[in-house]
């Protein structure tokens, strides 16, 4: 016989993590916009101008792939939390119908 793993979802939970998601892209949207603003000849000599180009071109580029990833994840949580919340409601709604349907 096989032991069955209790399954407990907080729903409230879930709604703090897509809130911290939205938090997190926030911030580097902001990064992102500040590091916009600093241009590469202000900085100095051309060898570290160059490199600020180049980290400024990886810097972009990474930023925009986690940001993608971060909003699968946050909408992947979401639609958990709002699905859970359905089945908790359906779950309590047949409980209600059983109680009502005994008495």
């Amino acid at each position: 016989m096989t032991a069955m793993t209790p399954l407990q979802v907080e729903i409230d939970q879930l709604a703090r993590l897509t809130n911290a998601l939205d938090t997190s892209l926030a911030a580097l949207r902001e990064a992102r916009r500040e590091l916009d603003h600093v241009r590469a000849d202000q900085l100095g000599t051309a060898d570290l101008d160059a490199a600020c180009d180049g980290f400024q071109e990886r810097w972009g580029h990474g930023t925009k792939e986690l940001a993608g990833r971060i909003k699968a994840v946050r909408e992947g949580v979401r639609r958990s939390a709002a699905e859970y919340a359905e089945l908790d409601e359906a779950i309590r709604a047949a409980f209600r119908q059983a109680a009502t349907a005994r008495d």
